[in-house]
């Protein structure tokens, strides 16, 4: 007999594809279907998802590809076999920063779409620019700037808005949008974020922002809970703050807010019930972290080509090198977001230059490396009265700090505070295995400081536990060092949930919408039904209590390196300046 029980959708609109993924209230997955905007398109001559003008540095998406893969995926769960009555609730995760311009017709096409018909036949004049800013876009530099500027420095705009003036941010995008296509900004009715868009066609109508999306805008004042009249003022251009509100809309704190029925488009065309209740979509790396959940003082380190590490947290201290977004479900709380452009890569070069020295390329190419950063002590000291081997790795230029590509050596002694540049005392690249990976590490810990609290017993504030994802996360070696160097009262966790996070995040969301008790959090109701087992396992020790003394001593050496370092490329580019280079 078929079943009837409730069941949930939760897209995800990423760069290079759209997801659809559809769970039970037991958050089973129970159907998937995905559109890969290269393979599976028509129509568009896009690479990678995207549009590029490299003469501005633009990268951008057409929109009606978006409106392609809905139609397809929706079609494909179809044929699957899904029963579209038995589904309650549908949310979603859209990639962070892009936007959508919507014309004045648009609220008469949403509303009158025809089931005959499919989306993109029916919408291109819904849109007043065809195209979304993508987050690789970087042409916007001298709005950033002037972001930057308008609350007096980078440090007062990240404290209003959680977040220093970033290319890919939407408030800077919209700035350049109303000077290079004023015309267009004046034909625009309403701008939606990725996030807010899925949800729109959904709804029949243009959906509000999401409470957390809205904080990747470098708009919203966050501690205010409200946009900031004296940055609407330098975005809104030439145009007027209140029509630039009127083209935002408002933003509402629950993000478990019904905002309406599934549209009667939906309901004919493929049989979703009228009390199918739309949830507000958020965005990718927010949807991360519903993926879990994170509980408050969780940590999740995403080892890939780049490293990110997300964290819930109730610490509101912002910072330019660092993100602040509000939580997309819980008041209250924060997500606190680290990007940097080193990390496997970084490893790589080590691992390759000791599988070279050593001329052994094992049939596991972390063989070596590993057994070298494993039988390497902690911050290379023989002994305790040994300086300590302090590095920075970067085969690209970091953000975090922002410095160019390059490598650093030093050594430390923290009984005096010296702190010496020097490769003497080093064994490269044999030293560098586990150097690298403190490196990395240390720099977590620095920028976590003041946002975890002790898990109780006496313990130093920690992470309650770390997570690790992505394709370090299977070497063991990163994952005992990282619970040395973050701790983890309850050890160090892999989590594999494929690349699936964005889909079952928003799957989860909708599920809490719907099901939620009243006042339930949403980790209350998904840490219940959540099956750890399914998806966690833990393969590290966190806290040690020895080497995490050891290791808080280390990062007074290691930011007093990062300053050194910055300083110098300061001074270095003040030389160049002055000799005319």
């Amino acid at each position: 007999m078929a079943s009837h029980s409730p069941l949930y959708i939760g897209f995800d609109l990423s760069t290079q594809q759209l997801k659809g993924l559809v769970v039970n209230s037991e958050l089973k997955v129970e159907y998937i279907a995905k559109f890969d905007f290269d393979a599976d398109s028509t129509g568009f001559p896009i690479k990678k998802g995207v549009l590029t003008n490299e003469a501005e540095h633009e990268v951008f998406a057409p929109v009606a590809l978006w409106l392609q893969a809905l139609d397809t995926v929706l079609g494909s769960l179809h044929k699957q076999g899904l029963d579209f009555s038995r589904v309650k609730g549908i949310s979603g995760a859209g990639q962070q920063h892009g936007s959508v311009y919507w014309s004045y017709d648009a609220a008469e096409l949403l509303h009158k779409l025809d089931p005959k018909r499919s989306l993109e036949e029916q919408l291109p004049g819904a849109f007043s620019h065809p195209y979304s800013p993508n987050w690789q876009d970087s042409s916007t530099q001298k709005e950033c700037d002037e972001f930057d500027e308008i609350l007096g420095s980078p440090e007062q705009l990240a404290q209003a808005t959680g977040s220093k003036a970033h290319h890919r941010f939407t408030g800077p995008q919209i700035l350049r949008f109303t000077r290079k296509h004023p015309e267009v900004y004046q034909k625009t009715a309403r701008i939606s974020l990725v996030s807010s868009f899925i949800a729109s066609l959904f709804l029949g109508h243009v959906a509000p922002f999401d409470i957390s999306d809205v904080c990747g805008m470098n708009l919203w004042n966050i501690k205010q809970g409200t946009y900031d009249e004296k940055i609407l003022q330098l975005c809104s251009g030439n145009f007027g703050v209140e029509d630039l509100k009127k083209k935002l809309g408002q933003v509402y704190e629950d993000g478990g807010l019904h905002l309406g029925s599934v549209h009667q488009y939906y309901r004919e065309r493929y049989g979703f019930s009228a009390d199918c209740t739309v949830i507000p979509a958020t965005g990718d790396n927010p949807a991360t972290i519903l993926a879990l959940p994170l509980r408050p003082s969780d940590a999740m380190v995403s080892l890939g080509t780049s490293t990110t590490f997300l964290m819930s947290t109730s610490s509101y201290r912002p910072d330019p090198a660092t993100h602040f977004f509000n939580h997309p479900t819980t008041a209250g709380l924060y997500m606190f977001m680290l990007c940097y452009k080193n990390g496997g890569l970084a490893r790589e070069h080590v691992r390759d230059a000791i599988n070279e020295t050593l001329k052994d390329t094992p049939a596991q190419p972390w063989a070596n490396f590993d057994e070298i950063a494993l039988t390497t002590p902690p911050m290379g000291q023989q002994s305790p009265s040994d300086p300590m081997k302090l590095g920075l790795f970067f085969p690209r230029p970091e953000i975090v700090p922002n410095l160019p590509a390059g490598q650093w050596h030093f050594t430390y002694d923290p009984a005096t505070g010296d702190l010496t540049e020097t490769t003497t005392g080093w064994t490269t690249p044999q030293d560098e295995a586990r150097a690298i990976i403190e490196s990395q590490m240390l720099s977590l810990r620095l920028r976590s400081r003041g946002l975890t609290q002790s898990p109780g017993n006496g313990l130093p504030a920690q992470p309650r536990r770390v997570y690790l994802v992505g394709g370090g996360s299977k070497n063991k070696a990163i994952a005992k060092i990282a619970g040395e160097i973050l701790g983890g009262a309850e050890g160090v966790f892999k989590l594999d949930i494929g690349d699936n996070a964005c889909a079952l995040g928003a799957a989860y969301k909708a599920v809490w919408g719907i099901e939620r008790a009243e006042g339930q959090t949403f980790e209350h109701l998904v840490g219940q039904r959540w099956r750890e087992e399914d998806f966690v396992e833990k393969i590290a020790d966190g806290y040690q209590e020895d080497v995490f003394e050891l290791y808080g001593k280390a990062v007074e050496g290691f930011e007093a390196m990062e300053n050194r370092v910055l300083e110098q490329v300061r001074l270095a580019k003040g030389n160049d300046h002055v000799h005319g280079k």
